[in-house]
């Protein structure tokens, strides 16, 4: 049995692209260099050849991986997505209160965790402290160190 995969809209059409793109440009492109391997002859001692075709089984890998998330994912249609609590496919305005420090962070399923954008996995510490939690609440939230974080909700918003 496949875990359930979580999907904001976005991240399902990133998903979608990705598998088009490798399905048939980079396909098509070690598809390519293996005919050109091909061409060098005995193929016993052969190094293009051999990255080719291994590239070619990690590829397919691959794409065997992104068709399997594909089928699992259970896609957070915009409309469901209710700003009166945390959720996947939130935007979260915190305050922490011991550092007096504003924080925003969007609430996105783990394959769209994006560190640099602030975009956190909804199974990360944070996120699973904050959701289902409304505007106004003051949470406190375990992290793996073994501290207590206290952090009050500013605002929510969809992504």
């Amino acid at each position: 049995m496949s875990k359930e995969i979580i999907l904001t809209e976005s991240g399902l059409k990133k998903l979608e692209e990705e598998l088009t793109y490798l399905k048939g440009e980079k396909r098509q492109e070690i598809s390519e260099r293996i005919k050109v391997a091909l061409g060098f002859g005995d193929l016993s001692e052969n190094s293009e050849y051999d990255e080719a075709k291994n590239e070619q089984g990690l590829l397919e890998m691959k794409i065997s991986q992104l068709e399997e998330k594909l089928r699992n994912a259970t896609v957070m249609d915009d409309d469901d997505i209710s700003t009166e609590v945390v959720s996947v496919g939130t935007r979260v305005k915190l305050l922490d209160l011991d550092e007096d420090e504003k924080l925003e962070y969007s609430i996105v399923g783990v394959n769209e965790v994006d560190l640099d954008n602030n975009m956190i996995s909804n199974e990360s510490p944070i996120a699973l402290g904050i959701i289902g939690k409304k505007k106004g609440q003051i949470v406190d939230v375990s992290v793996p160190s073994g501290a207590t974080l206290k952090f009050k909700i500013l605002k929510i918003e969809k992504i």
